[in-house]
């Protein structure tokens, strides 16, 4: 009997040890940030150099995605747009919606035309692809996304998987 002892006591407080481990490798939850998204709507312009400025306020290793409405779908950007020839306009004209960063803004731009965007439209392109366009901001923490297996340019696999509710959207409209 005092052999047996000592050798369950052992058994017991092991039992213990490897129970009461936290250390668990395969957590990708982040605890400390909740999924946001915020609509902005804005106008590009040249007296803005084709760009607005939403504020945010994120941690450092946060992810930002920036999706741009089309009516009846969200389209995530950087998007390349090929606008088709029209006669008396440049041809081949093409430009790209794209964001950029930081942990207090996102700033939404067009980048890589190749043709003046002041001129180069007829005023039914313009209103389609500069004025009072639409964006919505999905804010996501950035553990979470690793590895997650939902496709980003899908925007309603984002809303299920970060389960966000799009009825409380915020709204803001950029008026610069």
């Amino acid at each position: 009997m005092k052999k047996i002892l000592p050798i369950l006591i052992m058994a017991f407080v092991s039992l213990f040890i490897f129970s009461c481990d936290n250390s668990n490798d395969t957590v990708t939850q982040d605890n400390d940030t909740y999924s946001k998204m915020r609509d902005v709507t804005g106008s590009f312009t040249s007296a803005n150099s084709y760009a607005f400025t939403q504020g945010i306020n994120i941690q450092s290793t946060d992810v930002v995605l920036v999706y741009r409405n089309l009516g009846a779908a969200w389209q995530l950007i950087p998007k390349m747009e090929y606008i088709p020839n029209s006669t008396g306009m440049p041809t081949n004209r093409e430009f790209q919606y794209n964001f950029v960063f930081d942990s207090q803004n996102v700033q939404i731009r067009i980048d890589d035309e190749n043709f003046n965007l002041a001129t180069g439209l007829t005023t039914a392109e313009a209103n389609q692809y500069l004025n009072n366009q639409k964006f919505r901001i999905v804010l996501v923490p950035a553990s979470g996304s690793k590895n997650s297996g939902v496709n980003y340019e899908d925007y309603n696999s984002v809303v299920k998987y970060y389960n966000l509710d799009d009825s409380k959207v915020i709204n803001t409209v950029v008026t610069k």
